[in-house]
């Protein structure tokens, strides 16, 4: 009886796990759940939405069996919204523009900064813990948002896959991270707060940023961009004098 019943149950999960609304739907269910949690722990950062989401889903294509192409076949909706979503940035952005012109001289200081920072202290520590040169240049470009990370890695000899895995872990360590980090620096303004989040950890940590205020996500969001722009221009320079 246990196997009759085994059978039309396996046969339902083969034909359920090809549609696309299921893995649709499975990726909006934990994030939700991963939203919920946050929000009950009074928005702690160490329980990021975005990371709990990653968890559950890992789990439930392990215990599944489910590759990845097909997982991507029916969640590829979300990340056609990505596009959208990145150009609702300007939105918030246009609001703060005033401020942004005031604030264009430390912008720019805080960006080559931080670019450079994330670049070279990437590749440095990389270098001193004995990675293999192609993790290397995998790792460098792991600030900027996962579109550009790849094709600035897929240039300078970096593994793509590889590069994504790590831009990823990069904005959830950067969004759980930020907020006790910037409280213990003692830094209270929203707008470099913002900034700096952006730069640190791209989509991401502006995503979080939004939670926090209008006025840090907008800065976030032109972090994030002028961030892409300045990094594909120092990560190639920095593998030239690596050699």
């Amino acid at each position: 009886m246990s196997d009759e019943l085994a059978n039309p149950l396996g046969e339902i999960w083969v034909y359920l796990s090809a549609t696309p609304l299921l893995w649709l739907t499975a990726t909006l269910a934990a994030y939700l759940i991963g939203f919920t949690l946050f929000e009950r722990l009074r928005r702690n950062p160490v329980v990021q939405p975005v990371a709990v989401a990653v968890a559950i889903l890992v789990v439930v294509l392990l215990a599944s069996g489910t590759d990845y192409d097909t997982y991507f076949d029916g969640a590829q909706f979300v990340h056609f919204l990505l596009g959208p979503a990145t150009v609702a940035l300007a939105v918030p952005l246009y609001a703060q523009a005033k401020r942004v012109k005031r604030s264009l001289l430390p912008m720019a200081a805080a960006l080559l900064a931080g670019s450079f920072t994330a670049a070279a202290s990437a590749l440095a520590i990389a270098l001193m813990l004995g990675a293999s040169r192609e993790s290397i240049l995998s790792l460098a470009p792991k600030s900027v948002t996962t579109p550009v990370a790849m094709g600035i890695a897929e240039k300078i000899g970096g593994l793509p896959s590889l590069t994504a895995v790590l831009v990823i872990l990069t904005g959830i360590v950067g969004a759980m991270t930020a907020t006790p980090l910037l409280n213990l620096l003692g830094l209270k303004d929203h707008a470099a707060r913002g900034f700096a989040v952006g730069v640190a950890s791209h989509g991401i940590g502006t995503a979080r940023a939004f939670q926090v205020s209008e006025l840090a996500g907008a800065f976030a969001g032109i972090a994030m961009g002028l961030n892409a722009l300045a990094t594909a221009i120092i990560v190639p320079l920095l593998v030239r004098v690596l050699g």
